[in-house]
């Protein structure tokens, strides 16, 4: 099994969440221990031998991705959470959706001004709450290495809002 193959394994949903949406089903890659390595294992490749400080995983399945990613590549991890999950003083960005409003927050000391990271999730699609992220990330001082994906949803353009920042997918629709 190769990266190309990953595709054939994400399961649609048709009309999930709601009507209209084919929702990409990752529990069928995430099951799947040849799948799920070689996700890992692609994604890794790229950012081999980068200095990078630590990964940052947007909750939820930003954290299955992001702490294997941070694990192979040697470095640690940080979650972004919704607002109320994370025990210490935090940083936070609201940010527009679709249907109304989010908050993601970060441990305030979670990152120094020389930080070099490495944002994850498991899927672009409009970009807008890794945008938000970044701006978390940038906010304390840190630099951002690239953002990565195991799922980009080209045809919602979500690149676009991720200006400069450089974005690696490894699974296209």
């Amino acid at each position: 099994m190769d990266k190309d193959d990953l595709k054939k394994i994400i399961r649609d949903i048709p009309d999930f969440p709601k009507k209209g949406i084919i929702f990409k089903d990752i529990t069928t890659l995430l099951k799947d221990k040849d799948a799920l390595r070689v996700a890992i294992d692609a994604l890794a490749e790229k950012y081999k031998g980068q200095e990078i400080d630590a990964v940052i995983g947007i909750e939820a399945r930003g954290f299955i991705f992001g702490t294997a990613l941070a694990y192979k590549l040697g470095t640690g991890f940080i979650p972004v959470r919704k607002k109320g999950k994370l025990p210490y003083k935090t940083k936070k960005v609201t940010y527009d959706l679709e249907y109304g409003t989010d908050t993601l927050e970060i441990h305030e000391d979670a990152l120094s001004k020389d930080s070099k990271v490495l944002i994850v999730d498991d899927l672009l699609a409009t970009g807008g709450t890794v945008s938000a992220v970044a701006k978390l990330v940038k906010g304390q001082g840190a630099s951002i290495v690239g953002v990565a994906f195991l799922v980009e949803l080209g045809f919602l353009n979500g690149r676009e809002k991720l200006g400069k920042l450089p974005v690696h997918s490894i699974i296209t629709y």
